[in-house]
């Protein structure tokens, strides 16, 4: 395995990167697969098909498990975390047109506020030339909410979602791209929830919702003690 900690922002927020997991992504993909079609939601805000994980997905929850099980020594060392605790783990493709896009779709977003929940994201087909990018929001400055700033967030992002259009790739006048990794099969980003980020959707990103084509990826999210 190979971990990398990067450090973005005027905050330097930690964001790890592990490369070379002993998990082998064509084999999850075959377990996703068996869970399609997904359906739309459970949020409403993300641009595509999710499949939320059970324990009664027996190969699909034990992957989850494995994954977190190799991800676990580098959230405690790199989160200062003793201990965690899945909240929610899915399959997720996204599917929407650039111009059927709703305001908040256009813009980065946060998972939570809170500093100990964090997003354990697993890219597995259909990710070339994807990825996931972090920003700060010019208005504010901020790059990543606090309960004391969410608020501050939200008001800016509406009054200036009609200034956006697509899927944010880069900088532009709201917001600062301030770091970015590129997908790769089987690669796993961990950051905290509460940062600004996007997937990066570049324009000839098959828009399929079937896992074997789509962009599929595992999004986890944890909270940490």
């Amino acid at each position: 395995m190979v971990p990398q900690l990067l450090r973005f922002g005027r905050g330097e927020h930690r964001v790890v990167q592990l490369d070379g997991l002993d998990i082998d992504p064509a084999g999850v993909v075959d377990i996703a697969a068996a869970l399609a079609p997904f359906p739309r939601g459970p949020n409403p805000n993300y641009p595509g098909v999710r499949r939320v994980l059970r324990e009664a997905d027996t190969g699909a929850f034990a992957y989850a498990c494995a994954l977190l099980e190799a991800c676990a020594p580098y959230i405690g060392g790199a989160f200062d975390m003793d201990g965690f605790d899945l909240i929610e783990a899915s399959f997720s493709i996204v599917t929407t047109a650039p111009d059927r896009l709703a305001p908040a779709q256009r813009a980065p977003h946060v998972d939570s506020a809170d500093p100990r929940y964090l997003a354990v994201m697993h890219f597995l087909g259909g990710v070339a030339g994807s990825g996931t990018a972090f920003y700060r929001q010019r208005s504010t400055g901020i790059e990543a909410v606090t309960p004391a700033t969410l608020a501050t967030f939200v008001a800016a992002a509406r009054r200036e979602s009609g200034t956006l259009a697509g899927y944010i790739d880069g900088s532009n006048a709201a917001f600062e791209e301030i770091g970015r990794v590129a997908a790769a099969p089987g690669r796993v980003l961990i950051y905290q929830g509460a940062l600004l980020h996007s997937g990066i959707i570049p324009p000839d990103l098959p828009l399929d919702p079937d896992p074997r084509r789509g962009r599929l990826t595992a999004n986890l999210f944890v909270k940490g003690h």
